[in-house]
């Protein structure tokens, strides 16, 4: 009887500490509230929205508000402080640095050349792939050469190259790729990744290039609609290898980019920044989360994690 007793009362207490326990996540959760203000880059603007989506389901009483425009307005509006925070998708200048931008990287893409899918010369295309050496042709050289020439044969099948007209990561990320700057890309400038995409879908003979999230679709994992993503032969040996043979759909390439198969650039990290090191602490928090908890949300997005030893380095600059 006595053991009973004690059993009763042990079951008792282990149920009073769990809803003690219980309660005192609810109000932990709870001090979190307020609004994070964001902008900036295109290229991270997905995993954003996917990250504060999971933060809100722990802290309902947070709220954001989330804007895409462009690495430069997201840097341009964190050093202003219009924004808790910037989206940025290409390296932080020096001269930004001198102006206060503090900055941590949470997680990785690329940008990827896209063509259109109904090019008349489409299947020796993806079969033979264009070079390093050809993208610089077609993006840096006032006489654009035609797609015959760079398939190493004749005709006069122009090329119509578009670029972006925003100041943004991807295009410094794919000039860089090339060896210059973006002011040096030539062609149709489209606002925006969305708009590039939709520009080389509608035209048979476009080319541009994209970030990963927006060159596949996020649901079939293949390439956008009308497009497909431009194999670039790394090797120069005038034909897409085995191991260069990974642009058929999203996953394929995401392991490519993580096993350094796809070169950097145009794969980068891509970072939040801020004028000076955050002091409210509801935007610290959710950066500290997305160093650690939020890492798993990444793979499913299309995104690569960070090493952990950079995970370490920005969880000791973040300071908390």
């Amino acid at each position: 009887m006595k053991r009973t007793i004690a059993v009763l009362v042990l079951a008792s207490l282990l149920a009073l500490a769990g809803h003690g326990s219980m309660k005192a996540h609810e109000s932990a959760a709870a001090k979190l509230q307020g609004t994070i203000t964001i902008s900036g880059a295109w290229a991270l603007y997905p995993m954003v929205v996917r990250w504060s989506e999971e933060f809100r389901k722990l802290h309902p009483n947070v709220r954001f508000d989330i804007s895409a425009g462009g690495a430069g307005k997201g840097i341009a509006d964190a050093l202003a402080g219009m924004v808790d925070f910037g989206m940025v998708s290409r390296e932080i200048y020096p001269a930004e640095i001198g102006k206060g931008a503090w900055f941590i990287p949470v997680t990785k893409d690329a940008v990827v050349p896209v063509i259109n899918r109904g090019n008349p010369l489409f299947d020796q295309i993806v079969r033979k792939g264009i070079t390093k050496s050809g993208l610089s042709r077609i993006w840096l050289e006032e006489e654009t050469p035609t797609w015959n020439e760079l398939l190493g044969g004749k005709g006069g099948m122009q090329i119509h190259v578009y670029t972006r007209s925003d100041s943004c990561g991807a295009a410094e990320t794919w000039a860089l790729f090339l060896g210059n700057n973006q002011e040096d890309l030539l062609g149709i400038g489209v606002f925006g990744d969305p708009g590039l995409s939709e520009a080389v879908r509608k035209d048979a003979l476009g080319i541009g290039f994209n970030n990963v999230n927006y060159a596949y679709d996020a649901t079939s994992r293949k390439p956008m609609a009308g497009t497909a993503v431009l194999p670039v032969d790394l090797n120069a040996n005038g034909k897409i290898d085995p191991r260069e043979n990974f642009y058929g759909d999203r996953d394929a390439i995401i392991k490519a980019i993580s096993e350094d198969r796809y070169p950097s650039p145009p794969s980068r990290d891509l970072y939040f920044v801020c004028q000076g090191r955050p002091q409210r602490p509801l935007v610290s928090a959710f950066m500290k989360w997305v160093l650690t908890a939020g890492q798993k949300y990444v793979a499913e997005a299309g995104y690569i994690a960070l090493a952990h030893g950079k995970v370490v380095q920005a969880l000791a600059k973040l300071g908390r």
